[in-house]
């Protein structure tokens, strides 16, 4: 099946859903970012006029050169706007039409700013201050650097103190879909996940939920707590359908830690190491999204889809977000991987392009293009 067949089969799958999309109850969490984006200034030709480092190797030879000297970079900022993963996922998917709630670190007592208009699309549950991440970016990437303190207020005792835990509950029981993700940047994640775990199993006889992991750069954590996590992870399957997703970098990573045996950087050996994870971790569906292209392997197989790639995005921070909610979306809607990852491609390449979250009837109009 051609690729451009695939997209128009998932526009037109897409066209008839609002109804069916309005069904799913779906609940995120737990992160909450301030991102101030910016770039980096090469050489500045008026006040008004510069030319930035276009590049992350670029900008680092112009660091390494400041070695034993010292160097002065202007940044420039383009923005500052609502981020972190969670967030930027749950207001994709508002986008879609799919009905959420959020519980993260956007605003208490009272909302940030940057989160106002994702409230007036989900019903957002606070639990602290967000967080601050500068995000520099060049065309072949970004630099983020953050001040995360309000990182440890994500905890099983904050959640009850401020949701309760019979109120969270019923959201948890409501629920389809849960997309629990930043697991890096959290360090209270594995103890709400074995909460959850141990205190929030299923009735008998109730139907499975969709549940979406996401690490978010797990380099930063030590290999044994980042095993421990998946493990975690893997003890979600028995209850529900389990859904990890990764990009280029972080699925090496977790294949290094799962002591998985090394696949070549290309189409076919991602999606045999998305394969060897899924198979590993004994869960239902592993997907990888290197930037070019994606993959994904679940019981039935595995499946890969050429994204439509730009070398010149208006931004990236978010994408892998944009990535997730799409390919989620296609899983509710029954989709099967190809078209998950067709709806996943073209919900990032549509973000990448324009800066902003496609709603549905612009998601169709890209998927034809393609």
């Amino acid at each position: 099946m051609t690729d451009s067949r695939v997209a128009r089969q998932t526009a037109e799958r897409l066209i008839g859903s609002r109804a069916q999309l309005l069904k799913y109850q779906c609940l995120l969490g737990f992160d909450g970012f301030v991102d101030e984006i910016y770039q980096v200034v090469e050489q500045r030709q008026s006040p008004t006029k510069f030319t930035p480092f276009s590049t992350i190797k670029s900008f680092g030879s112009g660091v390494s050169s400041a070695a034993g000297k010292s160097a002065n970079f202007e940044l420039v900022q383009q923005a500052n706007r609502m981020g972190g993963n969670g967030p930027l996922m749950a207001f994709a998917l508002s986008t879609l039409g799919a009905p959420v709630q959020y519980v993260g670190m956007c605003g208490f007592p009272n909302l940030h700013p940057v989160f106002t208009e994702f409230a007036k699309r989900a019903k957002v549950h606070s639990l602290s201050e967000p967080a601050l991440t500068q995000a520099f970016e060049f065309s072949d990437g970004k630099l983020m650097f953050g001040q995360h303190a309000n990182v440890n207020e994500v905890s099983w005792e904050n959640i009850k103190k401020r949701l309760t835990e019979a109120t969270f509950k019923k959201m948890w029981n409501d629920c389809h879909f849960i997309g629990m993700v930043n697991w890096t940047m959290l360090p209270h994640l594995s103890a709400i996940w074995k909460r959850l775990l141990s205190d929030f199993a299923p009735a008998k006889g109730a139907p499975r939920k969709l549940i979406f992991f996401d690490l978010a750069d797990p380099a930063k954590r030590i290999d044994a707590d980042l095993l421990a996590a998946l493990k975690i992870i893997a003890e979600f399957q028995e209850q529900h359908d389990v859904v990890l997703g990764m990009n280029e970098s972080e699925s090496h990573h977790v294949a290094r830690v799962l002591r998985l045996k090394k696949t070549p950087a290309n189409p076919k050996g991602t999606a045999s190491l998305a394969a060897a994870v899924r198979e590993k971790l004994n869960i239902h569906t592993v997907v990888v999204h290197p930037s070019k292209y994606a993959v994904a392997a679940d019981a039935q197989g595995e499946a890969i889809l050429d994204g439509p790639f730009t070398a010149k995005p208006k931004t990236t921070t978010g994408a892998g977000d944009h990535f997730n909610a799409g390919f989620v979306i296609g899983r509710l809607l029954g989709l099967g991987l190809p078209h998950s990852i067709q709806l996943a491609v073209a919900s990032s390449g549509f973000y990448v392009r324009h800066a902003v979250s496609p709603n549905r009837e612009q998601l169709v109009r890209f998927l034809q293009t393609l």
